[in-house]
């Protein structure tokens, strides 16, 4: 059996950034390690050409009556700038103490080499394990899964037969506490371009007789908000899901410390809708955030014009019941009504995904059609998870965004089981990107019990 972290280190090597052309070799390098990988394990793999980049499947049949587990991870990366912030080299793996840095560590290399040794481990203990798996590895998640869609349509039927997915992909509050993700915020993304005079225009010659493209986009911004921190665009809350009594009470339980939650986002205070903490409102609250913005002269010293130009890119988080396409809909709609006299306003269309949320068994809100084998996988996650790291998970949302999980639940009927194996200070999309050793260990021990006991009915 491999080493889980000498692997990790060579996958980490190849520089799988997604969004970027030339890290075309990289992308190919790292699909080929996992391919290989999968194949040395005695899956049959199978690559799936995409109109960007391909597709995994790796499968392990046997006899139909058997439970069929999808594992799902990603093998592409966020770029790794800036890169002056990085410590070590970010495509250069560096194990200091129990952790290793390098970009993707986390976010999905090392979690993916935990449930990839797992199997391993598992299948080299028992060949015979009366249990069907399927990993789906895909190299687009990182830049909104664009093929995913057309993947589902061809490759949907086949997908039926399993009972539920697993992956990886979540957080962890902290190294004590394990939380079993049952839900996820989706997404709604486009650019906001803000268009005055036809070309940028000296500010003396001809200042205070147009509107200034940049003071314009600050108004619009400043208008999405409330005082109070709500979206105040008409319509925006209509249909949220209500927080759940037990959803309340688990997440009471994790014992948030509001203060340490400020001392490590580097603020002097929270900016919350009313009637939620910090640590609800990033699990059950919807956003609108302001991802980027930028117009006129951003070098050294300065130029005196008024900008042609401006822009924002905005982003919408999404809780279930809110539909990307109508949120964003309504968004520009507002935008539009908003904009002053003097400036013409564009919109770019970026990617999106569905919110997602899935009930564990014995709840109140629990589907009474639940399938047998996702109950089975949910109890056998809390078992293990309570013997190998000593106390029980909780179940809760989680404020991110995986959007292929929805897109599979649509298209197949399957719902998921998220295993969070990445703590806060991992870093994700951001320089000095790591993961800590000791939890891999126990991430791989929690997924060989998880996987065991979905095969005992």
């Amino acid at each position: 059996m491999f080493d889980p972290v000498e692997k990790l280190k060579e996958f980490i090597r190849h520089p799988s950034v997604s969004t970027d052309s030339k890290f075309g070799e990289g992308m190919r390098g790292a699909q080929k390690f996992v391919a290989d990988l999968l194949g040395s394990l005695g899956f049959k793999v199978e690559v799936v050409k995409t109109e960007v980049h391909p597709i995994i499947l790796a499968s392990r049949g046997g006899d139909p009556s058997w439970p069929h587990v999808v594992i799902y991870g990603h093998y592409d990366v966020q770029p790794a700038e800036p890169l002056a912030l990085w410590k070590t080299p970010p495509f250069e793996p560096t194990v200091i103490g129990n952790r290793i840095y390098g970009r993707g560590a986390a976010d999905n290399k090392g979690p993916l080499m935990a449930n990839i040794t797992a199997v391993g481990q598992l299948l080299e203990q028992d060949p015979k394990l009366p249990l069907r798996i399927t990993f789906l590895i895909e190299g687009e998640e990182e830049m909104g899964s664009p093929s995913f869609p057309a993947f589902l349509a061809s490759y949907a039927d086949r997908l039926r037969s399993a009972d539920l997915v697993y992956l990886c992909d979540t957080a962890l509050p902290s190294e004590k506490q394990v939380v079993i993700t049952c839900g996820l915020r989706g997404l709604a993304l486009f650019d906001l371009h803000v268009t005055g005079a036809r070309v940028d225009l000296h500010s003396g010659l001809h200042g205070g007789v147009l509107r200034n493209p940049i003071q314009a986009l600050a108004e619009i911004c400043a208008s999405l908000h409330t005082p109070d921190g709500r979206v105040n665009v008409p319509g925006f809350y209509d249909g949220v899901l209500d927080v759940e009594p037990w959803e309340r009470a688990e997440l009471a339980k994790l014992e948030g410390d509001g203060k340490a939650y400020m001392d490590f986002l580097g603020i002097d205070a929270f900016y919350t809708p009313p009637g939620f903490s910090p640590f609800e409102a990033v699990r059950f609250q919807p956003t609108l955030e302001f991802n980027g913005i930028g117009g006129g002269y951003q070098g050294e010293g300065t130029k005196t014009v008024i900008p042609s130009k401006a822009f924002a890119k905005i982003s919408c988080r999404l809780v279930p019941n809110q539909e990307p396409r109508r949120i964003k809909a309504i968004v520009q709609d507002a935008i539009r009504s908003r904009a002053p006299k003097g400036v013409k306003i564009e919109f770019v269309d970026q990617h999106q995904g569905d919110p997602y949320v899935v009930v564990p068994p014995g709840r109140p809100n629990t589907p009474k059609d639940q399938s047998p084998v996702l109950a089975r996988a949910f109890r056998a996650a809390e078992a293990a998870v309570t013997q190998v790291w000593g106390r029980p998970p909780l179940f809760l949302r989680e404020g991110g965004s995986v959007p292929i999980i929805p897109d599979i639940k649509r298209t197949t009927g399957l719902d998921s089981v998220m295993l969070g194996l990445f703590l806060p200070e991992d870093n994700l999309h951001a320089p000095n990107e790591g993961f800590n050793l000791d939890v891999m260990k126990r991430g791989v021990e929690t997924t060989k019990r998880i996987l065991k006991r979905i095969t005992i009915s």
